[in-house]
């Protein structure tokens, strides 16, 4: 369909038409979700880790901005759940950093902070980070100067990019649905199979109970 869109676009089209369109790309761009924005204190000798969930081949940015705090040295380490480092830098104050996964997987995100040699104790720094995923993290800016696209193609391209985001989205979701049912499936097959089990050995301990019982009596000659 934005193929279309655009070959009309290229081949010329009318006014109203052309306005219609951008009212509805604005509409459309103006719905996406917002930037995750997060502020946070850091006291010194200490280390605060984030945890964010990443989808494979997303691409995630990041925009870091610290306080300053004399004497005092904060790092920046990206691992995932396997321990590999991603992204990390060291004696940072502010600056940006961008990250993919091979794999969906959670990664942490931590800032560490050390005292410098002859410093006891230090204020506490402010950490402000913004984080970007996806189309958010993309700029379209500078794919517009090498392309050399006007803004209604740049938009266009924006929106093919937000519409393939979302298909995938929904792909991932129909994935982990399948996922949760299948373990539900397999959950409802243990548990029946732990059900008929515990019947067997329930029954079987009875019946053995009654004739133990049945013997003991005998041996007692309390019946025949």
């Amino acid at each position: 369909m934005l193929g279309k869109v655009y070959d009309k676009l290229k081949c010329g089209i009318c006014g109203h038409q052309l306005v219609v369109y951008y009212v509805l790309l604005v509409v459309t761009l103006t719905s996406l979700p917002p930037t995750q924005s997060l502020r946070f204190h850091l006291q010194p000798n200490s280390k605060r880790c984030l945890k964010e969930e990443m989808r494979k081949d997303v691409l995630v940015t990041g925009e870091y901005e610290l306080s300053p705090a004399p004497g005092q040295r904060t790092d920046l380490a990206v691992t995932d759940s396997k321990g590999h480092t991603a992204f990390a830098r060291e004696s940072l104050d502010k600056g940006k950093f961008a990250v993919t996964s091979d794999e969906d997987d959670i990664f942490d995100f931590c800032f560490v902070s050390y005292l410098q040699t002859g410093h006891q104790t230090g204020p506490e720094r402010e950490v402000h980070l913004e984080m970007k995923h996806g189309v958010e993290a993309k700029s379209y800016e500078e794919l517009a100067n090498v392309g050399k696209l006007k803004p209604l193609e740049m938009e266009l391209t924006k929106l093919e990019d937000l519409s393939s985001s979302i298909v995938q989205d929904f792909e991932y979701m129909k994935k982990r649905e399948e996922e949760m049912r299948d373990t539900n499936e397999s959950t409802n097959n243990r548990v029946l199979y732990l059900s008929i089990f515990s019947m067997l050995c329930l029954l079987g301990l009875a019946t053995w109970q009654v004739l133990y019982l049945r013997r003991f009596f005998k041996a007692k000659k309390l019946i025949e």
